[in-house]
């Protein structure tokens, strides 16, 4: 199998590389199928706001305290629409008193809204996905040896041949393992984690072959190379200390294998970039063939839970995973993805929201940090276009605002239930900032609980169940006697002083075995 080595500090020229290129992607001939459509990220919200009716928005407020439109920062001001969503009362107004009559008819109504109008809809006409493998080799996660496996999702363009998509996650299992094991799909770039380099003769070999190549594209090279024999295009890779998480704990990588665990490194931005311009590119702009949103389209986080499910459906093959625990963890934008994955992919069994805030578990009705209008502006990419309404202050349609929305994130959050759900959070002085409205979420944390409940599994571990007057535990004293739990940490903005509680909480309800003394 190929092996992987880090280049110097320095570029070579493309063409040295020529031969290892992959063919490019064929462009079809002229013919009745346009090439996408091409927006600039302003032209493209102004195009879903002309759908919409809406002439102006409110602006969103800024994060800079000093600045005259500052966030607001003031509890007693938070709360302009006090009262949320019941994730236990019907449209109707009946209440719901059965497990039945959450799977049967809340549950369903709550999907709907948040399709409707805050996330979007999945089209029945997105194509499939094929998983191959790139390259597996044998590593060390710590100090423990590991099959690392890197595979590719290809998505099936045969409709639509001018968008060409490639999915990337690599697996990590444990090598040792005596059956299948967990695992956590982490939204992040994709790569081996610990790349077995060359050995000194076959890294001596390769710059041998370099230097030829080199010279042969430019004989002048000749000479310089000559000059400077102790130079190497390739360089071993040094050894390098682990940057230990902000707790001292070792890397979260580290924590799940040495727990017996396996993980996924799952780049969402291969199905679809974080950034507007390309909603008529990535796999919204393939499932529309390169045309324009509509207004309950899809956005970003749901494309990007889209391909978590794509890779879960890869894991259900593999027989080294344990296909019914298979979680799902991200942070910041990322923790938003991996809470909107859970709600709507029943198949995950945990997830771990780190730091998610507006779009993830904080309470969209809040007027505490980052607003509504936040997102109907600058990052309006990642919701549904009807989601701009509520930040519309002249439509035809009249105005919005956050208190007309139907749902609100403590229903998100109940649609993950029975299920193992850990919201995570860091404080604002290590730089998980304010803006993120820690309170909020914890409100919308305590609202989800009766659902737990009504299910028959244990809710938020925690005596005060009225998100009115629920104020946050202290600072590293966690919520996690049920299955849905709640933990802030002395960290800043990442949930990797959480992971050991996680690995923790996750074991206990699903009674994983330890790898400690012994191997499982």
């Amino acid at each position: 199998m190929p092996a992987f080595v880090r280049p110097a500090s320095f570029f070579l020229p493309l063409s040295v590389f020529a031969a290892l290129a992959l063919p490019a992607t064929p462009v079809p001939a002229q013919n009745a199928t346009p090439p996408p459509v091409t927006f600039t990220a302003e032209q493209d919200h102004q195009n879903m706001m002309d759908q919409l009716g809406i002439k102006a928005l409110r602006p969103g407020p800024s994060g800079d305290e000093k600045a005259p439109n500052h966030a607001n920062y003031d509890e007693s001001l938070a709360n302009p629409y006090p009262n949320l969503p019941d994730a236990l009362t019907l449209n109707d107004g009946q209440k719901v008193t059965t497990a039945q009559m959450w799977w049967d008819q809340r549950r369903p109504e709550i999907v709907d809204a948040y399709e409707r109008t805050v996330y979007g809809r999945i089209p029945k006409n997105v194509p499939a996905v094929t998983w191959s493998v790139v390259a597996s080799e044998h590593e060390m996660v710590g100090f423990h040896p590991v099959i690392a496996t890197q595979l590719n999702g290809h998505v099936d363009n045969s409709s639509y041949p001018f968008i060409d998509i490639n999915i990337r996650m690599t697996l990590v299992t444990p090598a040792d393992a005596k059956g299948p094991v967990p695992v956590l799909i982490m939204f992040r770039p994709s790569a081996f984690p610990s790349p077995v380099q060359p050995s000194p003769d076959d890294l001596a070999r390769i710059n041998t072959a370099m230097k030829a190549l080199l010279i042969q594209q430019d004989p002048s090279l000749k000479d310089v190379i000559a000059q400077h024999p102790a130079w190497d295009p390739v360089r071993a890779v040094p050894f390098t200390f682990p940057q230990m998480n902000a707790d001292g704990d070792p890397p979260n990588d580290w924590e799940l294998i040495a727990a017996g665990w396996g993980f996924v490194t799952l780049d969402p931005q291969s199905a679809q970039p974080d950034n507007a311009q390309s909603l008529t590119r990535g796999i919204i702009g393939l499932a529309n063939h390169g045309q324009p949103r509509k207004p309950e389209d899809w956005g970003a986080l749901r494309a990007w839970g889209w391909a978590a499910g794509r890779a879960l459906d890869y894991l259900e093959t593999n027989p080294a995973v344990d296909a019914k625990h298979v979680g799902i963890e991200g942070v910041s934008r990322y923790g938003k993805a991996a809470l909107v994955t859970m709600a709507f992919d029943q198949r995950f069994a945990m997830v771990l929201v780190g730091s998610s805030g507006k779009g993830g578990a904080t309470l969209l009705r809040r007027n505490y940090g980052e607003a509504v209008e936040s997102l109907t502006g600058g990052e309006y990419y990642w919701m549904a276009g009807n989601f701009i309404k509520y930040g519309a202050s002249q439509a035809t349609f009249g105005s919005m605002n956050p208190g007309d929305l139907p749902v609100d994130s403590n229903e998100l959050i109940a649609l993950c239930a029975p299920r193992l759900t850990f919201i995570s959070y860091g404080i604002p002085e290590k730089g998980d900032a304010h803006w993120l409205d820690h309170q909020g979420s914890y409100m919308a944390t305590v609202a989800a609980s009766p659902v737990w409940t009504l299910l028959g599994a244990p809710g938020l571990s925690t005596g005060n169940l009225d998100y009115h007057t629920a104020k946050m535990p202290p600072v590293n004293d966690g919520l996690l006697g049920g299955k849905l739990a709640w933990r802030q940490d002395d960290g800043g903005h990442t949930d990797a002083p959480n992971m050991k509680y996680f690995i923790q909480w996750v074991d206990h309800f699903i009674d994983y075995p330890p790898t400690e003394p012994g191997p499982h």
